[in-house]
């Protein structure tokens, strides 16, 4: 079970952060984080190998987003600064025990997901 948590409203241009804890398992080879806007279909925001640090972004959010993880909480962080409007999204956080590296931003290869938390951005 994924319990997510950290969504908010803040001003374009802030930060705020999310946080995904993973309890009766642990995430496996990739912990990752999508959203999903109104009418729009669930993207791809970033994900990080579980053992070794690599760390996967969204071209949209990358220089400004951080995922990292804590493996001795079996937590992942989802760091989002110089935050905008248009990352308005219920944001989800999942478990791929055993995705390859090529399909580590397609949501078919997550198994397991948190309920969802959202972050709204005001202009």
């Amino acid at each position: 079970q994924l319990q997510a948590s950290g969504g908010g409203l803040v001003q374009a241009g802030g930060s705020l952060g999310l946080s995904c804890t993973a309890s009766g398992g642990t995430y496996g080879r990739f912990a990752g984080w999508f959203r999903q806007a109104p009418g729009q279909e669930r993207e791809f925001v970033a994900a990080i190998r579980w053992s070794g640090d690599n760390t996967y972004y969204a071209d949209s959010v990358k220089g400004r987003f951080t995922v990292s993880r804590d493996e001795s909480k079996n937590t992942v962080y989802l760091q989002m600064n110089s935050l905008k409007p248009e990352d308005t999204a219920v944001y989800y956080c999942a478990a791929a025990p055993s995705a390859i590296l090529s399909a580590v931003r397609l949501s078919e290869s997550y198994l397991y997901w948190g309920q969802g938390t959202q972050v709204t951005v005001s202009s």
